[in-house]
């Protein structure tokens, strides 16, 4: 795909400096920039870099005044960070506007979906399966009996949805998730041994929902797992049975959290947080990477530690840990020094 300046600067609703037809087919950074390039200029600590760059076009603020002569187009914006965004945004519009179903793949006979609809070679559609308008589902792709999907949802390579989920408008699941495997639901007998307990709820993911990567996302034992409207998840991240995730909840990389915990809306939660079963945790929770919460949360709690501890409270505990062993030294010599005098 390729654009002229011009085009560009009427997406962006810029103006053109330079060569208004001269086209580009690629994005890049300002330092990395060649020909038949467009990159962008909004921190002013790269502006050295506009005079060398062999971008054929970069996007600049509309207050940039060149001291030397530039080799490149500029297009001239209000905010060049938020045009280049903008424009990321509509090239992978433009470049995931796939349409058609490839061959082979396999469709039920009674699914159904909408106009727009684009299904990836080696892909399957079980019995029922309700697909919006817009959706695109790549290859090897497993969508199972009785799942329905909203509007312009995308799914990426190798996704797995199994039976009874339900996926709303608008969102994003990349290869590798799971969504509707058995929870973790299983009873000792009296030879110590584990009976499966039937897993026999759903998922449901709310709009504008984004799954990443590698991520599994169970069912119920009985009722849904529940991701809340606006929710965004990372890579590789375990959700346990009947869990439900407040709306705009963003969680990093590796974080698990055990079955029916309740997770409230606007928390931010870091990389490699651990989250015990049964518990509730409140509004705009704030959990730092590596904790280990173990207990309810009260709304608006800054939280650090394993197990986790208030974050001021751990930072003062962090000073002392650090300097245990100077403490154990001065407290031997303390009790030498008693000893001492008591002999």
């Amino acid at each position: 795909m390729k654009f002229t300046a011009t085009q560009i600067a009427g997406i962006l609703e810029g103006e053109v400096e330079g060569n208004p037809q001269i086209a580009v087919h690629k994005l890049s950074k300002i330092e990395e920039g060649e020909k038949g390039s467009l990159t962008f200029l909004a921190n002013p600590k790269y502006t050295s870099y506009i005079y060398s760059t062999k971008a054929s076009i970069t996007i600049v603020n509309k207050d940039f005044i060149p001291e030397q002569s530039l080799s490149t187009t500029l297009i001239k914006v209000d905010d060049a960070y938020k045009s280049f965004s903008k424009l990321l945004e509509y090239y992978n519009q433009v470049k995931n506007n796939k349409v058609g179903i490839e061959s082979p793949t396999f469709i039920s006979e009674n699914a159904n979906y909408g106009e727009g609809f684009y299904l990836g070679a080696f892909s399957y559609l079980g019995d029922n399966v309700k697909i919006g308008k817009n959706v695109k589902v790549y290859p090897n792709v497993y969508i199972g009996d009785n799942v329905t999907i909203g509007n312009d949802v995308m799914i990426f390579a190798g996704a797995k949805i199994y039976s009874e989920s339900i996926i709303g408008n608008n969102c994003t699941i990349h290869s590798g998730v799971i969504i509707g495997a058995d929870g973790f639901g299983f009873t000792p007998n009296a030879n110590g041994e584990y009976s499966k307990v039937p897993q026999t709820g759903n998922v449901i993911l709310e709009d504008n929902v984004d799954v990443g990567a590698g991520t599994t996302i169970d069912r119920a034992t009985l009722g849904s797992t529940i991701l809340r409207r606006g929710v965004k998840l990372d890579n590789q991240i375990q959700i346990a049975h009947n869990v439900e995730i407040g709306e705009h909840t963003a969680i990093a990389a590796q974080t698990g959290i055990a079955g029916s915990t309740k997770i409230g809306k606007n928390c931010l939660i870091g990389g490699q947080v651990g989250i015990v079963g049964h518990i509730t945790i409140g509004d705009r929770v704030k959990i730092q990477a590596q904790s280990g919460i173990g207990r309810n949360v009260k709304d608006d709690e800054v939280l650090q530690g394993s197990p986790a501890l208030n974050y001021g409270d751990f930072n003062k505990s962090y000073v002392h840990f650090k300097n245990l062993p100077k403490l154990v030294n001065q407290i031997s010599n303390i009790a030498k020094k008693v000893e001492g005098e008591q002999n």
